[in-house]
């Protein structure tokens, strides 16, 4: 990528917030799940993170940057659009750590069509929805059991929640939907004193944007900010939703939209 991202490599500075604690990330292999799985580590966190066998090179360079923090790193190959592979990675991540502390709920797949609703196969929008809800539900059923109280769920919503682009309807669709699971399950886990919440990132400069998009030149001059965030911009958000300073916050969106209000 032109500009490469930034994934904090260089500037994100720990501080032990996350000491000790086992977490399991999606899509971790780059954009912000690679921010996410540096900053965990950093903080002190082991970290198990997802990616697709088409990325190896890409989670071998993210172990790489968890492991010089110090902490474990395990990159698992994962289709989590498949419930067998969801079941699967959540026992792997008993396997190596007993339990989970942190479930970040990151990857998905999105891909724009300019020529609106008529252009969207089944075959998108079956990818698109099993990657974006159907995988964040299984693990997140997988993974209770074995989170501990005092354990978290973050996933990863969207801007287009809120304000959907045309040229992107099914993937806003499912980020609204996040947007919902979160909040509900929020309520559901909390007299289990687990608590859920999201990120609501804006525009972010990661491999999924020239992959999906036709045209960049213009990404993220949409945002009052003028430009899109890096992944780097985004990983302190679930930092603070992953410890305790977040203690009494759940059923929440943090908004990282580059100045867009949402409600």
């Amino acid at each position: 990528m032109d500009p490469p991202p930034d994934h904090g490599e260089e500037s994100y500075r720990g501080s032990g917030r996350l000491e000790g604690r086992k977490t399991v990330i999606t899509g971790g292999d780059s954009g912000i799940g690679r921010a996410v799985a540096l900053a965990f580590a950093r903080e002190g966190a082991d970290v198990l993170f997802t990616h697709l066998d088409e990325e190896k090179d890409e989670a071998r360079e993210t172990a790489r940057w968890v492991e010089d923090a110090g902490r474990r790193a395990i990159p698992v190959s994962c289709d989590i659009r498949e419930e067998d592979a969801c079941r699967s990675l959540v026992d792997q991540a008993v396997t190596e750590f007993g339990h989970i502390d942190i479930l970040v709920n990151n990857a998905a797949y999105q891909m724009s069509q300019p020529e609106g609703i008529e252009s969207i196969s089944t075959e998108q929008f079956d990818r698109v929805l099993r990657t974006n809800l159907y995988g964040m539900f299984w693990l997140s059923k997988f993974a209770l059991p074995h989170i501990p109280e005092g354990g978290s769920i973050i996933n990863s919503t969207s801007v287009q929640a809120y304000k959907p682009s045309p040229h992107l309807l099914d993937y806003a669709m499912t980020k609204g939907a996040i947007v919902t699971f979160t909040q509900g399950l929020a309520q559901m886990l909390a007299d289990r004193g687990i608590r859920v919440n999201a990120v609501a990132p804006g525009p972010v400069w990661t491999p999924l944007i020239p992959a999906t998009m036709p045209d960049t030149v213009e990404f993220g001059k949409q945002a009052p900010l003028g430009r899109p965030a890096q992944p780097a911009e985004m990983a302190p958000a679930y930092v603070f939703l992953a410890s305790q300073e977040a203690s009494f916050i759940t059923a929440e969106i943090v908004n990282a939209t580059g100045g867009t209000p949402l409600p």
